[in-house]
């Protein structure tokens, strides 16, 4: 299982992104599964999806430096939680890779492969601020980077009801170029406002985005 990155993320924060070589059995044999995520492995159907499912698990566990591993477990909105430690947890796969993120402050993490299509669901999710960001040459990815930072936002949050498009706003900093990599983030409905810091990786084929709402 390669390591491509584990470092610091906002200090005393962590995240680390792992490319996924290893069969299903190869990765089982390295992860003690609990009770429940042995249920929850058991219903996902496809042999690429339990693959993503055991590494990031067994990412988390590597970033945590525990001897033993805490059960990940999900509330009743579907946030990560890591039994008997006091950092939030977030994790993310596409098809090939695993991403962690973990902090003592609420975080979210998500990596998204880059594809064409994603033009056509941008009125969905693209703000009007966020559109004047957009230069034609670098389009496409900074519109993965903005949809992948507001999920991020989402994973942070832990709750539903968030509008992408209304309560979710994303500065990828000006001038935008390829070697950015970081950005800023507001996360607003009528109950609240939370002020994120971004921190992003643009790779050939996808990009990965971490999220940690401010002091």
């Amino acid at each position: 299982m390669p390591l491509l990155f584990q470092e610091s993320f906002a200090p005393p924060g962590e995240w680390g992104l792992w490319r996924i070589d290893e069969t299903e059995s190869g990765l089982s044999s390295h992860l003690h599964l609990y009770p429940s995520e042995q249920e929850q492995l058991a219903a996902i159907r496809g042999e690429e999806r339990r693959r993503e499912y055991l590494a990031a698990r067994l990412l988390l566990h590597r970033m945590s430096g525990r001897r033993q591993r805490g059960e990940l477990i999900k509330d009743a909105d579907g946030k990560p939680h890591l039994a008997d430690s006091h950092f939030f947890v977030s994790i993310s796969h596409t098809v090939g890779y695993s991403a962690a993120l973990a902090h003592p402050r609420s975080c979210g993490i998500d990596v998204q492969r880059i594809v064409p299509r994603i033009t056509r669901i941008a009125p969905r999710f693209l703000g009007t601020e966020e559109s004047r960001q957009l230069s034609p040459e670098h389009q496409l990815v900074q519109l993965h980077l903005i949809w992948s930072a507001k999920e991020a936002l989402y994973k942070a949050y832990g709750r539903r009801q968030l509008d992408f498009r209304e309560h979710l706003r994303i500065d990828l900093g000006e001038p935008f170029s390829p070697t950015s990599t970081s950005g800023r983030a507001t996360l607003e409905t009528a109950d609240c406002r939370l002020d994120f810091s971004l921190v992003y990786r643009i790779y050939e084929t996808f990009v990965l985005v971490g999220a940690v709402v401010d002091a």
